[in-house]
């Protein structure tokens, strides 16, 4: 049984396809209810034998979260691995409807909340995965502990960064907080990928994106490491790594800082009201 969050689309939609294709059991995730049956229906038309569930969220919200994990916990008997792959870029601040930056809740609170909900289904099936999209957009991001809301300054590019760093203190630190491998963390770069992702921004985002995308990889290349991380034996009790082209590489320096990992973390539990 695998949830694959932001399936209707991109990577997530192929990784879900793949996965399904290898016998898992999919659960779908996605926000828009024709969307996702759509995406259902075509991946039991490329894959006839796909078992695949859908659920609906719109991981913006923290309420709407805790709702789809208890939907998940109720409707599952067990979950084997969770693929954290929903996230989006803004070229303007946004807040959420419980008054957070989008970026942030989406890309790195929404993952970390669900996460968190859905550990002791994951232990019931242990051994299982947690597997988070990450980015090499990381690279160059820094923290700003007084202003995790960017408030000030807003920067698109930036504040993707910043969320995509949240990702791999999340995915670190929770591979320190499983230890011993019941459940496994890790976090991955799928590569600069052809999809819709940023297209649809304004700005300098919105005019940048396609022609960029041209020097980019197809979806099909780009899930290739979600699906390796999430159903190969090869990686079965790693964690707390970071893959790119289905190898462990560096992430960037600052990312492997353990005291910031652990004041994220608790500044997360407190946003998240965990």
């Amino acid at each position: 049984m695998i949830l694959v969050t932001g399936a209707t689309s991109g990577i997530g939609r192929v990784a879900a396809r793949e996965l399904a294709a290898r016998g898992a059991h999919v659960i779908l995730h996605g926000r828009d209810s024709q969307r996702a049956e759509q995406t259902r229906r075509a991946m039991i038309e490329r894959v006839p034998s796909a078992s695949v569930d859908v659920v609906l969220a719109d991981l913006a919200s923290q309420a709407e979260v805790r709702r789809l994990a208890s939907e998940v916990s109720q409707r599952f008997p067990g979950l084997d691995v969770l693929v954290n792959n929903a996230g989006a870029t803004f070229g303007r601040r946004l807040e959420t409807v419980d008054g957070l930056e989008m970026t942030l809740a989406l890309n790195h609170l929404a993952p970390f909340l669900l996460t968190n909900l859905l550990l002791d289904l994951l232990r019931r099936n242990a051994p299982a995965r947690v597997v988070t999209v990450a980015s090499g957009a990381h690279q160059r991001a820094a923290l700003d502990f007084d202003d995790l809301q960017n408030r000030r300054g807003y920067s698109g590019f930036r504040v993707y960064g910043q969320s995509k760093l949240c990702n791999l203190y999340f995915t670190y630190e929770l591979a320190r907080r499983l230890d011993g491998g019941v459940v496994t963390s890790n976090a991955l770069h799928p590569g600069f990928v052809a999809t819709s992702f940023g297209r649809r921004e304004g700005g300098v985002m919105g005019l940048l994106m396609p022609i960029a995308h041209r020097f980019a990889i197809s979806p099909e290349e780009g899930a290739r490491t979600i699906v390796y991380l999430a159903a190969s034996p090869q990686v079965e009790g790693v964690s707390g790594k970071y893959f790119f082209e289905e190898r462990p590489v560096r992430s960037s320096p600052v990312s492997y800082d353990a005291e910031s990992a652990r004041r994220l973390w608790e500044v997360s539990a407190q946003l998240t009201a965990l």
